[in-house]
C-alpha cells in the first residue's frame, strides 16, 4: 500500500509586502536542512512571492526535489462559515455568498489535489500558507469545516500528514518548530507566553 507523505511549511517570515526577511531566509535554510534527510520528490509551493522564495532556498537543500508551482496552494479562506463564530465576526465582515463560493471552490481544489493518497510512494513538501495548512489539517482531522479557525502555524514550522489507501489520514506532526532556535520561533504571532 502507498503512502502519501505531505510536509508542510508555511512559507518564512515576510515583510508587508510580501518578500522575505532575513529571519524568514533563515528560517527557510534551516526547515530545508530538517527535511534534507528524507526521500523529498518535489517542493510544491504556492504562486505567492514569500513562498516562491522559501521553496527556492527549502529546494537547495533538497538537491533531488523538483521545485514546482501549485496554484491550490495560494493564500486563501478556506471556508466561510454561514454564521461566523463571535470572535471571528469582524473577520469575516463583508464577505457575500461570491466570496463564499469562491472560499469553496479553492479549498475543494486544494484537498483535491493533494490530501488523498498516490498511486505511488511519494514524499512531498508543500509550501504554503497559514490557511491552506489549517483547511487540510482539519481535513485530515474530519473535523467540522469550521475548526481550520484558531489553528494558527509558525514560519516555517513543520506539519506532516500521510495519506494511504482505507484508512483516515494520519496527522504525525503538526506546528513543530524544533528546526529553529527560540529567537526565530512564532515570527508573525502577537505577544505573549510560547512554548
Amino acid at each position: 500500500m502507498a503512502t502519501r507523505h505531505v510536509y508542510l511549511v508555511r512559507h518564512g517570515a515576510a515583510d508587508p509586502f510580501g518578500e522575505l526577511t532575513d529571519v524568514g531566509r533563515r528560517q527557510s535554510e534551516l526547515v530545508g536542512r530538517r527535511l534534507a534527510a528524507l526521500p523529498i520528490d518535489t517542493v510544491w509551493h504556492s504562486p505567492l512571492p514569500r513562498a516562491v522564495r522559501s521553496a527556492k532556498i527549502i529546494g537547495r537543500c533538497l538537491p533531488r526535489a523538483a521545485v514546482r508551482e501549485a496554484p491550490e496552494l495560494v493564500d486563501h479562506v478556506p471556508h466561510v462559515p454561514e454564521q461566523a463564530p463571535p470572535s471571528w465576526a469582524p473577520f469575516f465582515d463583508g464577505y457575500g455568498a461570491a466570496e463564499a463560493a469562491e472560499a469553496e471552490r479553492r479549498s475543494s481544489a486544494l484537498t483535491a489535489r493533494f490530501a488523498r493518497p498516490a498511486e505511488t510512494e511519494t514524499h512531498e513538501v508543500l509550501v504554503t500558507h497559514a490557511y491552506p495548512v489549517a483547511w487540510l489539517v482539519r481535513d485530515a482531522l474530519d473535523a467540522p469545516l469550521v475548526r481550520w479557525l484558531g489553528l494558527n502555524c509558525g514560519n516555517t514550522a513543520l506539519t506532516v500528514i500521510e495519506y494511504r489507501d482505507g484508512p483516515a489520514p494520519t496527522v504525525l506532526l503538526y506546528n513543530d518548530m524544533g528546526h529553529l532556535p527560540p529567537e526565530l520561533r512564532w515570527t508573525g504571532f502577537g505577544a505573549g507566553v510560547r512554548p
